[in-house]
This record gives C-alpha cells, sequence and structure tokens, in this order.
C-alpha cells in the first residue's frame, strides 16, 4: 500500500498519476481547488509538466517525493498539478505569464498563482534546496505583502489579456499576395540553415517539420533543385542521427547538439506524424530509398508500440527507463561484441561505435555520418549485401533490446495528435502503395469520430473507454486536416462530411470575429483568467495556421466562400510578420504559396476514376486537391456537373477558382495544365 495518496489518484492521466503518492497534497485543475485557494487565502502553485518530461521526473523525485518539501507545499500552498498535453490552454496562459516575467520558459512549469488565479512569480526546474527557499520566501512574501503581491499579478492579468492581434499589431484583412515577398520569405528561412548538419543553425536541434514543408513545396513550384537537395539533405541528416531511431524507427523529440547525434530520446506521436507526413513526401520527389525506408519502419514502430487495440494511438514514450535517461537506446561495445562479433567492424564504422563509448557514461549511440555506400565499399561488400547484413543484424539487437525494461508510455489518446499521424499514413501510403497505411489512418479517424465527438463536441483526450476534456482549436484543426486527405485518399464522402461540421463548430465557438482570429481555448467551455491565441508556427504549426489551410482547402471542395474569405483575411493580418520572421511562420508561408500560385482542383470522374487518382497521389504535386468518382455524383460541389466521357470512361478536369479548363485523360496532359511559379 503506498503511504501517501492525493487527489490525483481519480485522474486518467499518466503524467497525473505518477505523482498521486507525493506526500504532496496535490489537486487535478478544477473547481475544488481554485474554490479552497479563495476560502482559505492561500496562493496556488500550479506545477505543469508532461510524462516524457526528463526534468519533470527530476523535480518530482528530488522535491515532490520529499516530506520536508511536502510539508512547506501543503501547509503555505493549493498545490495543483497539470498535464500540459491535456491542458496545453492552461499551459499556454502561464508559459505566457513566465515569460512576460522576464524569466525562461520551460517544464516542469512551476507557477505562483493569487488565489484569483492571476500569476505573479513563476520558473521552471528548481533543484531542492533552492525550490525549499523559494516556498519560504513566497509564503513569508504572501502574509506579509499580499497586497504588493495582488498589484503585481493584476499587472500580468491586464498583459496575459492584452489580444495577441494587438501585441503584435495584427488586423484582419485582404492583402495582396507577391512572388517577390514569397522568395524573401525563402531566402530569410534558407539563410539561417546550417549547411553542414542540415536544419537550422541553432542548438539544440528540433525537426521543425513546417519549414521543411514549406521550403520543399516552394522549391517544387519554383523548379529549383538547390532548394530541393537543402530539403532532402537536412532530412538524410536527420535520418542518419541518433534523434531516429535506428533500430526500431520512429524520430525523437530533439538532439541537445547540433549533429542530430545525442537526442532527448522521448517519441512523441505529433513529431512523428509530421515526419511520417514529410519524409513520404521526400521519397515521391527523390525516389530515394533511404527516405522509404524511414517511412516504412517509422509506420512498424507505431503498430508494434503506440496503438491503443481501438484504432487509436498513444500520445508519447518517455525518455527515462529504470530512472536513466536513453538507457532502453544505448549499447556498450562489449555488449554488441558478445552479440554480433563478426558484424562489429563495419557496423562500428557505419554507427560510430567507440570501444570506450561515443556518449557519456561508456554507452554508444547508433548515429550515421557516412552512407551505406560508402561502408560497403570500405568492407569490400556490394550495396545490396551491406543492406541485407544490416537488416539480420538491426532484426537481431532489436530482439535483444526488446528484452530490456521499455521506457513508460503515455497511453492517452489525443486528438489533434492523432490526426496529425492520420495525415502522415495518408501521405505514407500515397508513397509506398502500401495499402495498410491507409486503413491504419482510416481505422484512426473512425475511433476519433465514435469515440472522441460526443454530442457534436470534439474531445482532446480518451482513455479506459473515456473521451474527457473538450477539445481545443489544434485537436479540431489536425482531425480536420486529416479528414479532408481521407476524402482525397478514399473517394468517399463521409470524410468531407465530417470535417464539414467541425469547422462549421469552429467558426461558431472558437472564432473571434473582432479581430479575425481564432481562440485556442474555446471561451465558450470553460472560463479561465484569458482566452489565447496560437499565431507562432512551432514545432506543431500554430492552430490558426493549420486552420486557415483548412478552410481555403475546404471551400475548394465545397465551393463555398465563407471558408475562403476567411482564410484571406487571416493571411492578409499575418502577412507582415510572414515576411519579418518566416522561421516560426512557415505554416502560413505555406498558405501564403497556396494563395500567390492558384492552387489546382482536380476532379476526376468516370470508369478509371480510381486509378487515375492514385497516378496523381503516388507523385506528390504541391498546391493540389483532389476528388474522384467512379461515376458522376453531387456528393461534393467540386464532382457535381462533371460528366465522364461519352463511353463512361473517366475524365480529368483541372480547376482554378471553379473555373475548369478543358478535360483531359491522362495524368501527363492534367500536370501540363498546371501552374508553377517562374
Amino acid at each position: 500500500m503506498p503511504k501517501y495518496s492525493n487527489k490525483l489518484v481519480h485522474s486518467q492521466s499518466p503524467y497525473l498519476l505518477q505523482h498521486a503518492h507525493n506526500p504532496v497534497d496535490w489537486f487535478p485543475w478544477g473547481s475544488e481547488a481554485l474554490e479552497k485557494a479563495t476560502r482559505e487565502n492561500k496562493p496556488i502553485l500550479v506545477s505543469i509538466g508532461y510524462s516524457a518530461c526528463h526534468w519533470c521526473h527530476v523535480m518530482e523525485r528530488e522535491s515532490f517525493e520529499d516530506e520536508a518539501t511536502a510539508k512547506l507545499m501543503n501547509a503555505y500552498f493549493i498545490c495543483v498539478k497539470i498535464d500540459r498535453e491535456e491542458r496545453p490552454d492552461i499551459d499556454n496562459i502561464y508559459m505566457d505569464a513566465v515569460q512576460a516575467m522576464g524569466l525562461q520558459g520551460g517544464w516542469p512549469l512551476n507557477v505562483f498563482l493569487m488565489p484569483n488565479q492571476k500569476p505573479f512569480y513563476g520558473g521552471t526546474y528548481f533543484p531542492n534546496p533552492q525550490w525549499k527557499g523559494l516556498l519560504a520566501n513566497i509564503a513569508e512574501a504572501f502574509e506579509k505583502h499580499e497586497d504588493q503581491l495582488a498589484e503585481s499579478a493584476e499587472g500580468f492579468g491586464i498583459s496575459l489579456n492584452r489580444k495577441e492581434t494587438e501585441k503584435y499589431g495584427i488586423s484582419a484583412g485582404d492583402q495582396e499576395v507577391d512572388p517577390d515577398e514569397l522568395a524573401e520569405i525563402a531566402a530569410k528561412i534558407t539563410a539561417q540553415l546550417d549547411r553542414e548538419w542540415g536544419g537550422m543553425n541553432r542548438v539544440p536541434k528540433f525537426p521543425m517539420p513546417a519549414i521543411w514543408s514549406f521550403l520543399l513545396d516552394y522549391g517544387l513550384l519554383r523548379r529549383d533543385p538547390k532548394l530541393l537537395d537543402e530539403v532532402l539533405f537536412t532530412l538524410r541528416k536527420i535520418g542518419m542521427g541518433g534523434i531516429y531511431d535506428q533500430l526500431r524507427g520512429g524520430f525523437a523529440r530533439y538532439s541537445v547538439d547540433g549533429e542530430w547525434f545525442a537526442p532527448h530520446f522521448e517519441k512523441m506521436l505529433y513529431d512523428n506524424g509530421q515526419l511520417l507526413e514529410l519524409y513520404a513526401k521526400a521519397f515521391q520527389v527523390s525516389g530515394d530509398l533511404f527516405f522509404k525506408e524511414k517511412v516504412t519502419e517509422t509506420v512498424a514502430w507505431l503498430e508494434a508500440e503506440m496503438g491503443n487495440g481501438e484504432g487509436g494511438f498513444h500520445a508519447a514514450q518517455d525518455a527515462d527507463s529504470e530512472g536513466i535517461e536513453g538507457k532502453f537506446y544505448v549499447w556498450e561495445y562489449e555488449e554488441l561484441k558478445n552479440l554480433i562479433p563478426d558484424e562489429l567492424p563495419w557496423l562500428s564504422k557505419l554507427y560510430n561505435l567507440k570501444s570506450d563509448g561515443n556518449w557519456e557514461d561508456g554507452v554508444n549511440i547508433l548515429f550515421q555520418t557516412s552512407s551505406e555506400k560508402e561502408i560497403s565499399e570500405e568492407f569490400g561488400m556490394s550495396e545490396d549485401e551491406l543492406k541485407n547484413k544490416l537488416k539480420g543484424v538491426k532484426s537481431q539487437l532489436l530482439e535483444v533490446r526488446n528484452q530490456r525494461i521499455f521506457p513508460g508510455k503515455d497511453d492517452k489518446i489525443l486528438s489533434g495528435w492523432n490526426g496529425l499521424m492520420s495525415a502522415g499514413l495518408i501521405q505514407a501510403y500515397y508513397a509506398t502503395g502500401d495499402k495498410n497505411m491507409l486503413d491504419l489512418a482510416v481505422k484512426n479517424l473512425k475511433f476519433l469520430q465514435e469515440k472522441l465527438l460526443v454530442n457534436g463536441v470534439l474531445h482532446r483526450a480518451y482513455k479506459n473507454g473515456q473521451a474527457y476534456t473538450p477539445g481545443f482549436l489544434e485537436d479540431y484543426a489536425a482531425v480536420i486536416k486529416a479528414s479532408l486527405m481521407a476524402f482525397e485518399a478514399t473517394g468517399d464522402a463521409q470524410w468531407l462530411d465530417f470535417a464539414r461540421p467541425l469547422t462549421d463548430f469552429c467558426i461558431t465557438e472558437f472564432y473571434d470575429d473582432t479581430d479575425g482570429f481564432f481562440y485556442f481555448n474555446n471561451p465558450n467551455a470553460e472560463k479561465l483568467i484569458a482566452d489565447k491565441k496560437e499565431l507562432f508556427d512551432n514545432v506543431i504549426p500554430a492552430s490558426n495556421s493549420m486552420m486557415a489551410r483548412n478552410l481555403h482547402r475546404l471551400s475548394l471542395f465545397t465551393y463555398e466562400e465563407k471558408y475562403t474569405e476567411i482564410a484571406s483575411k487571416m493571411l492578409g493580418g499575418m502577412k507582415e510578420l510572414i515576411l519579418r520572421d518566416p522561421g516560426f511562420l512557415s505554416n502560413w508561408a505555406s498558405l501564403f504559396l497556396e494563395k500567390l500560385v492558384p492552387t489546382a482542383e482536380i476532379a476526376i470522374i468516370g470508369a478509371g476514376a480510381t486509378m487515375k487518382a492514385r497516378a496523381f497521389q503516388q507523385n506528390y504535386t504541391p498546391n493540389m486537391i483532389l476528388a474522384y468518382s467512379e461515376s458522376p455524383t453531387d456528393n461534393a460541389a467540386i464532382l457535381a456537373d462533371k460528366t465522364p466521357d461519352p463511353t463512361g470512361n473517366a475524365l480529368i478536369y483541372v480547376c482554378f477558382d471553379h473555373a475548369c479548363r478543358k478535360p483531359v485523360r491522362t495524368r501527363e496532359e492534367a500536370v501540363s495544365q498546371l501552374p508553377y511559379l517562374a
């Protein structure tokens, strides 16, 4: 029997359950804790983290499991623990507050609030002696100078309630988009590239899929082989790095260095969904089997380790196992010598393995810097022979690794992250032709539809058969994106019919018509001290930019102008910011591209339409939407009034702004009608 239990024992979140037996009297976020703070006039300590967060675990071990520290926390504070993955809205508010205080943001995020939820101080990880000192100081300050703290909190409260559009001088409205401006955006991003290791020229290195997605599309539409090579170079470096799990597939969140070598070993579903989509496109564009391998291995990891058995995918795998970061993934040289003595010479060269370790504590991370071709030549093998040997070695080492104690798993299902993975799986199906990948995506969307959509409201999270927490804009945006892709992939109008009401719900509930952007949280669902809007693209693109791109595409499928009008105004409002700092607005830059080069509307009607659609899907073409049907139909406006040829065989209609060119019979003829950037 655990010595202690607190209010977190009733939570679904694996992260909150990790803290359920701390001696700290934790509450989950909710009315009970907030009312108790008001009633007892105590400051609130909000501590925010997530299950795969290494420093969150460290702070728990040092402070939250320590009885003396817990005694201080319980005596002077109402302590609230939040899983940032369940409640990104609250995390956004208090992360903003800490940054407004001039402090560094990150997780764990520890913020001190007045009983009215307004923040007055915060920070991230604190070593235990420092933490205890801070608790004592704040308790004393609250007792003796409550009025001054309240005044300070009032100031931060005003700052938090200031609209993002006001803060950045944005006002939504139509603006002309210009090819020279787009060239300037691309030039500003490429000026920041790391020419030696790929990625952006900064440390630590995050993959940032939205940047490479924009540059890939721009390079294709510009017919710019140099830019395409730069994108593919980065994706090769990431795929060769320690950030990629060379044995099992799947990508870690980031590398702590500038070479993609030593990852922060946690694997998040949102990264892997986006990178799956990106690597699938890279294979389609280049034909390089290296990219296909990363796609198939990552899908194999997803199936083996991340499924919930109902069609949903779990949120994350931790960095730590047995309390040590990366222990599950790394290798001692002696162990490898015992397992694969004959293969070790070439494997050591391929993965930079050292007898005394290539990383800390004498262990090795599998890290590739030479190509398989170079290694095969050095060791007198054909490339095929090396590939076959490597396949056998990977399989053998994976079998051994699977006997180890696995990292912790965050097994809740998050609808937005699942949407990102579904989109990745659909693109992977296009690239590989593997129908299983499409089936996984469709099954996932059906699961979201059946389990997380409750009375027309998409929910954020699902666990133990229960959906909970109404969804945020990120959830709606990612699921709508995947649904529109599922309509294109399957021709089944149910996915268009799923995307549309979700979009209309966002317009009704999340849209702020005073400034033309969407709130991250539904202001009608729960009263928080601030309603935030997410405008900047980060590791996950901003929910507003995802939503704007969805609206643009949806208007082309449905011929409903209201959708594209909102998207155009959003882009108009963001344009100056995109030109100024495109590195964190690259998904917006992709919308800029879609608006500048008319998005092609491809409609294929008649016998053989499915086969013709597959020819389009196998070859990646940016800036295009596609709908098809084997017979005339009006299940989508884009298909209505289109007819097959007189014999009933499929015709391809290439349209722009709902005006169609002369229908053609082959993909080649259709592609010749597509525009590109001069």
